[in-house]
């Protein structure tokens, strides 16, 4: 009776294929759920993670298995598994590596502002970071939320199974480039973000220094702290509202990085 029942159930789910595509698209959507922003945050409780990637895999598991015949075979299975991982893993370390940059770029002003030496905890990923950095994650954030970037990100994730397969594997050549350059990109990226507040920070330390020569009875440290705070806060007010834009622009140029790994 109830192998009748455990019948009539796959039957009604369309099969072991569909369980089996189903599994498959799951260990794909996962990592997004690990490491791509917003999804991986650590305020939204695993259990509801849990729930939205089961909800994203039984959504995306009708155009997956389309025209795909799934192997039966539990060791074949399995080699797909590990496939569908990679392929997640790499997708959403790419989306990942764009705002681990645009904290990094809150960590360099942290450093030069000297903000660094209060350390707090973030409250995206749990880990400490200086107060410019919660704040470039924290508005990093947010403008992923409000550009739609959830949204491209969905989008993309669901190209890749048009691309790759359920069945079919890719040039982990190219998988592999693709990790090392969006890899290499953080920093680079995260100077560009930066890059104005660090030139202005640079300036003040030069003037600075003329004026300790110019004047060396003035105790230039206890001056030139309290300056560098609110010559970095006026310089990270005046460049925030043009990450929005650079944001944007970086998104469509990571999903298609690493589509065009695939």
């Amino acid at each position: 009776m109830n192998q009748l029942t455990l019948s009539h159930a796959l039957t009604a789910l369309g099969g072991g294929q569909s369980i089996t595509a189903f599994f498959l698209v799951l260990g794909r959507v996962s990592p997004l759920f690990v490491l791509a922003p917003l999804f991986s945050a650590k305020q939204i409780p695993k259990q509801v993670r849990g729930i939205v990637a089961v909800a994203l895999a039984i959504g995306m598991t009708g155009l997956a298995m389309h025209g795909q015949q799934l192997p039966a075979q539990p060791l074949e299975v399995a080699g797909l598994m590990v496939v569908q991982l990679l392929v997640g893993i790499l997708f959403a370390f790419a989306i990942g590596a764009l705002l681990a940059a645009v904290q990094t770029a809150g960590g360099l002003a942290d450093i030069l502002s000297g903000f660094s030496f209060g350390a707090t905890v973030d409250p995206i990923n749990g880990n400490p970071g200086g107060v410019f950095s919660e704040l470039y994650a924290l508005i990093g954030v947010m403008l992923f939320i409000a550009i739609g970037g959830d949204a491209w990100m969905l989008r993309g994730m669901a190209r890749t199974f048009t691309l790759i397969p359920l069945t079919k594997a890719p040039q982990f050549a190219s998988l592999a480039s693709a990790a090392e350059l969006s890899f290499t990109s953080i920093f680079t990226s995260a100077l560009e973000v930066a890059a104005p507040v660090v030139l202005t920070l640079l300036i003040t330390d030069v003037a600075f220094g003329m004026v300790s020569r110019v004047v060396p009875q003035l105790n230039v440290f206890s001056v030139a702290f309290p300056l560098k705070v609110g010559v970095s806060l006026l310089a990270v007010s005046a460049t925030l509202p043009f990450l929005g834009g650079w944001l944007s622009n970086q998104i469509y140029t990571s999903v298609a990085t690493a589509l065009h790994a695939f």
